[in-house]
């Protein structure tokens, strides 16, 4: 690799956005962010909606920042899952996409899931129960809007819509298209009866393509707009499964925390575990590069943090001064379910999670450090309960932990997550995400032969920090059991 090759990574999470440029030269991996924007929800009379118009943007304009100082070899596309958009005959967008938040499927999943059958549900798609599966919304949508639907001539999941509008090409990436509740987790293919099943042609569901395909050349305007003439190739456009592609595992025996809005915690399988137990203990199988198993659980994330902050009127300056005020709090004062139902939707966080503390016979965090501490704490032992589940399940022995995403940043809950698995946890790549699209379009070109040998790259050009657990089993295992998590 001794000529240069650059490739711009689009990674759009929930909550914000960036294009980030990843530099393959003689065995060196090094990233520049040529762009970021925040990613804002817009709530109209319809419901909660994304402003995918307005990331469109944002992203062309990150693609001609990424253009401008070295030619780009290719682009790729991951985004946040579940969420999607519907085309007419002409290819027009019927709608802004409803945000995974919106209520819209609080009383329609719990329908659907009885109508179907949960464990035969199970058996075919192989996800754990979440009432915004892409499923779950697609039933919504059939019931509420069913002229919308019916006129529906295609489905996109995010990125796809957003490569779609780049090139002109239309499919569904096969990493995404695993966490919509449609896909067969034996197969990978559609599921023409689950999708009868919810109201919806199956024909609107596009041709499946995996990772590292190439997809095409921008458009003639995008290409103008940006000033590259760089090519598209599919990536896992599941933000997950890129995330868990910039893992720097040496061994088979680690586990993976994802954490950003959504904290996605599990294992990487060469089959799905399709068990009663799995399913009863509510885990997920999505699908990894080279069609991989991601054994996990979607956990509540940053975005505990996230909606507290907002409710003091804070926002992330605030946060390094608040998780110093938590390290000197009291320990286990009080800890929360971060998978319980009530914290999904936006609101006022910290009475939410008062709350749950009285409910639960838990005194109540009286100030902002021990609140914050409750969280963390939480996160950690919902981090703890998933990982040590999906082990069990699998028969996989656990030997490290590897935490990527913004949440490596926090030092506190990597270390509380290091105590509470009593397992070492290397934190970092934060930017795991974009070098896992990065690496797949790296593979596309010729220049990395493999996922151990992607993994080998990082591990050998990005830093991490590793947190060794401090032993106190005793002491999580109590507060486990305050909360159901033992």
């Amino acid at each position: 690799m001794s000529e240069q090759h650059s490739f711009a990574a689009v990674d759009l999470g929930a909550s914000s956005g960036r294009v980030v440029v990843g530099h393959l030269n003689e065995g060196e991996l090094t990233l520049d962010v040529a762009h970021r924007f925040a990613n804002e929800p817009v709530r109209l009379p319809t419901g909660l909606h994304w402003n995918v118009p307005g990331l469109y943007q944002q992203i062309l304009r990150g693609l001609r920042s990424a253009a401008q100082d070295h030619p780009l070899t290719s682009v790729g596309v991951d985004s946040w899952a579940i969420d999607y958009g519907l085309l007419d005959t002409s290819g027009a967008l019927l709608g802004l996409p409803h945000h995974h938040r919106d209520s819209r499927t609080d009383t329609v999943a719990p329908e659907v899931t009885q109508r179907l059958g949960a464990s035969e549900l199970y058996s075919v798609n192989g996800l754990q129960y979440l009432p915004f599966t892409t499923l779950f919304q697609l039933a919504a949508a059939s019931a509420a809007t069913p002229d919308t639907v019916s006129a529906a001539r295609t489905l996109l999941l995010i990125p796809d819509l957003v490569c779609y509008w780049l090139t002109g090409e239309i499919g569904v990436e096969l990493t995404n298209a695993s966490t919509t509740g449609l896909l067969d987790a034996t197969s990978h293919t559609w599921s023409p009866r689950l999708a009868s099943a919810v109201g919806v042609d199956p024909d609107i569901l596009p041709p499946l393509r995996a990772p590292g395909r190439h997809l095409g050349p921008l458009r003639d305007e995008v290409a103008r707009e940006t000033r590259t003439d760089a090519a598209v190739t599919t990536v896992a456009s599941h933000d997950t499964a890129s995330a868990v592609i910039g893992v720097p595992a040496s061994r088979p025996e680690f586990g993976y925390i994802s954490c950003g809005t959504w904290s996605l915690a599990g294992l990487e399988l060469e089959t799905p575990v399709l068990t009663p137990q799995a399913r009863s203990a509510n885990f997920t199988n999505e699908l990894g590069l080279d069609g991989t198993t991601r054994f996990l659980r979607n956990i509540m994330g940053l975005w505990l943090l996230q909606e507290t902050l907002r409710a003091w009127g804070l926002g992330t300056e605030a946060l390094p001064e608040l998780l110093a005020e938590a390290a000197e709090a009291e320990p286990f004062t009080a800890v929360v379910d971060a998978g319980d139902q009530r914290f999904i939707a936006p609101g006022d966080m910290p009475a939410r999670i008062a709350e749950f503390c009285r409910e639960t016979g838990q005194p109540v965090p009286e100030s902002r450090g021990a609140l914050v501490r409750c969280v963390v704490e939480s996160l950690a032992l919902a981090h703890r309960a998933t990982l040590r589940g999906a082990a069990e399940l699998s028969g996989r022995d656990l030997e490290v932990v590897h935490l990527v995403g913004g949440g490596a940043r926090n030092e506190l809950l990597c270390q509380l997550t290091a105590d509470a698995l009593d397992l070492p946890v290397v934190a970092g790549p934060t930017e795991a995400t974009a070098i896992g699209n990065v690496l797949v379009q790296a593979r596309a070109a010729g220049l990395v032969p493999d996922l151990p040998a992607m993994r080998a790259l990082v591990a050998a050009t990005q830093p991490t920090r590793r947190h060794e657990p401090r032993g106190n089993e005793a002491a999580w295992r109590a507060a486990a059991e305050r909360v159901g998590l033992e």
